[in-house]
């Protein structure tokens, strides 16, 4: 049995709130593996709505990363489609802003702030040009966004976790994304900066759609508005409730979950 326990807000959702807007991502009957081998992804189908704030649970190899990837066009599906704003993924990532689960780096090497976030401007710039003083400004804005102006010329090395992590993110916003990645930003990083990360998140969402891939539920259940479950196969109602019968598909075994929030409850039934 399976214990899970997820901090329930006092006024949970079963639906969303607000009406369905225009799709800036779609997914449709997406296979994918990699080298021919076993699916890691089948059948997954999504549509990610302007403004959505979104959360992908799921256990360790269930696919969250894969999926990221298929989005960004890093990985081509064996079968299915992909669209952003209307164009292939290739064309259509210069929408979106990705920040990866980790960024190997030599924390000796002399790299400041300020020069890790003009990295997300590389694609903005025609080849052969240098930074502009747009690209500078930019980057004075994001880091300003994120809470982190006052560290622009520090070495990125002699920063915390949680504020590393804020860079990263200002360095995908620094590409003016419509479309926010974010692949377990709050891995690495103590709780009381994880809270900040999610208010940071919060923030952006209110003119950026966000898709955030955790294994936290409790954190994700708690700040996102609508919730999937990946593990091969995606299961998403385009809601925020996560039911028994998602975790159970998930997760492959029975599940008891626990509430720490003003809800409490048990759910389920014992092994067969």
């Amino acid at each position: 049995m399976l214990k899970l326990g997820i901090d329930v807000p006092s006024c949970y959702p079963s639906e969303r709130s607000d009406p369905p807007t225009e799709a800036v991502m779609t997914l449709d009957r997406i296979w994918a593996s990699y080298n021919r081998q076993e699916p890691v992804l089948e059948d997954v189908s999504l549509t990610v709505r302007e403004l959505d704030f979104i959360g992908i649970i799921g256990p360790n190899g269930g696919g969250k990363t894969t999926l990221l990837k298929v989005m960004l066009g890093l990985l081509k599906p064996r079968r299915g489609t992909v669209e952003i704003m209307g164009f292939s993924p290739v064309q259509g990532r210069r929408y979106v802003g990705y920040v990866p689960q980790t960024f190997e780096f030599d924390r000796s090497f002399p790299v400041r702030v300020s020069e890790v976030v003009l990295m997300g401007r590389l694609g903005r710039r025609r080849l052969f040009r240098g930074y502009t003083k747009q690209d500078r400004e930019i980057v004075n804005r994001t880091l300003e966004k994120v809470g982190m102006l006052e560290f622009r010329d520090r070495a990125i090395g002699e920063l915390s976790g949680g504020q590393r992590q804020r860079i990263y993110i200002a360095r995908a916003l620094a590409c003016e994304p419509r479309i926010l990645l974010l692949d377990e930003p709050t891995a690495s990083v103590d709780p009381r900066m994880q809270y900040g990360i999610y208010e940071l998140l919060h923030e952006l969402n209110e003119y950026m759609t966000i898709v955030i891939i955790s294994h936290d539920l409790g954190a994700v259940s708690t700040h996102v508005k609508t919730v999937g479950c990946l593990n091969r196969k995606l299961f998403y109602h385009g809601d925020r409730q996560i039911t028994p019968e998602m975790i159970e598909q998930t997760y492959q075994c029975p599940i008891d979950l626990i509430s720490h929030g003003s809800i409490p409850h048990r759910v389920f039934r014992d092994h067969q």
